[in-house]
């Protein structure tokens, strides 16, 4: 697994994952906005964590910097 995410990219997911969690808390988003919303931030969390996303792959895409 080569790791295709810049830090800009991680940091945004995080960040999108972090305010879905304070909208769903606060009671903001309820029912199915709130599940489907739930599990994107679980996904934008887990790929910001590991630095790979496995969407990137068949599209050819990386946002991480060539060394």
């Amino acid at each position: 697994m080569k790791l295709n995410m810049g830090t800009v990219d991680r940091i945004i997911r995080a960040l999108v994952a972090g305010v879905v969690a304070v909208l769903y808390f606060t009671n903001q988003i309820t029912g199915t906005a709130a599940i489907i919303l739930g599990v994107l931030a679980i996904v934008f969390l887990l790929t910001s964590l590991v630095g790979f996303c496995p969407l990137y792959l068949p599209l050819g895409l990386s946002t991480r910097k060539s060394a």
